[in-house]
């Protein structure tokens, strides 16, 4: 059974994509989530959490940072357990995302087009259940 007390970290510059991933998770039982419009943002929720977030969902393509980048700060900072990238590109543009991601040793769950499809955007929350070993709340 999918763990629904993710900490998650929602980061998307686009407000209108902001807003309807927040709706999509909360509708499927997802609540604990802190949205972000910029990386610089995400940073400073980061920064100011207690524990590290359970996963940084994020946008690849960001104005100050690539979401990438992003995860290796948050990672190498041990601001995040795991992460997934989002982007409206291409498929073999998010492979390559996933490719650099592996290469870099980064918590990354998976590559998700945009608009996110609630079941790929599930079956990688479900694989990280395997790896937290928390228990629900």
């Amino acid at each position: 059974m999918l763990k629904k007390n993710l900490r998650i970290l929602l980061v998307e510059d686009h407000p209108f994509q902001l807003i309807a991933t927040e709706i999509l998770l909360n509708q499927h039982g997802f609540y604990r989530l802190t949205p972000v419009l910029t990386a610089k943002d995400a940073l400073l929720a980061m920064e100011s959490s207690e524990m590290p977030y359970d996963l940084l969902l994020c946008d690849q393509g960001l104005p100050d940072i690539s979401g990438l980048d992003l995860i290796e700060e948050a990672t190498q900072r041990g601001l995040i357990i795991q992460a997934v990238v989002f982007s409206g590109k291409a498929q073999h543009d998010l492979d390559e995302v996933a490719r650099h991601a592996t290469e870099r040793g980064l918590p990354l769950l998976g590559c998700l087009s945009k608009p996110l499809f609630a079941p790929d955007l599930y079956r990688l929350l479900s694989c990280s259940e395997s790896h937290d070993g928390a228990d629900d709340e």
